[in-house]
């Protein structure tokens, strides 16, 4: 299976916004649709539809942060019906990599989450984020040095 990042157009912005996490997950994270919105006024914010062979799977938001000085993934998600195949993981190495090539050129990323999102602490560990020891508006900031 193929998953690319795509940026989201007429075409596919029903799908996009129609992806759920599952209820349980309810509150971890910002529905698709609030999350375009912000992009749509906030230039530096970058969403894309997290797309597998084509078809939306998941939808991930980041950007440069000019308070921060670095980059911050502030949204991700993976549909309920497409969780635990890797899609999540796989974004989040595409997500990494075009970071990478973008200006201004920054060591550092950072990502946010509930602490009540266990799923999301054991991903972004594996992918060496550690702890940053602040938390904001009731999430835990992790960081990860490039």
């Amino acid at each position: 299976m193929r998953v690319t990042l795509e940026i989201i157009t007429r075409d596919t912005f029903d799908a996009v916004i129609a992806l759920r996490v599952a209820e349980r997950q309810q509150g971890f994270v910002a529905t698709n649709l609030f999350s375009l919105a912000q992009a749509a006024v906030i230039p530096q914010y970058l969403p894309r539809a997290i797309c597998a062979d084509g078809l939306p799977v998941g939808f991930v938001m980041y950007g440069f942060d000019a308070e921060e000085d670095a980059f911050c993934i502030s949204r991700l998600m993976i549909d309920s019906s497409h969780q635990g195949k890797g899609y999540g993981r796989r974004a989040m190495a595409l997500v990494l990599a075009d970071i990478r090539t973008r200006e201004p050129k920054r060591d550092v990323v950072y990502i946010s989450f509930k602490p009540a999102n266990m799923a999301a602490r054991a991903l972004y560990e594996s992918l060496g984020f550690v702890p940053d020891g602040r938390q904001e508006d009731g999430e835990t900031i992790y960081r990860l040095q490039l």
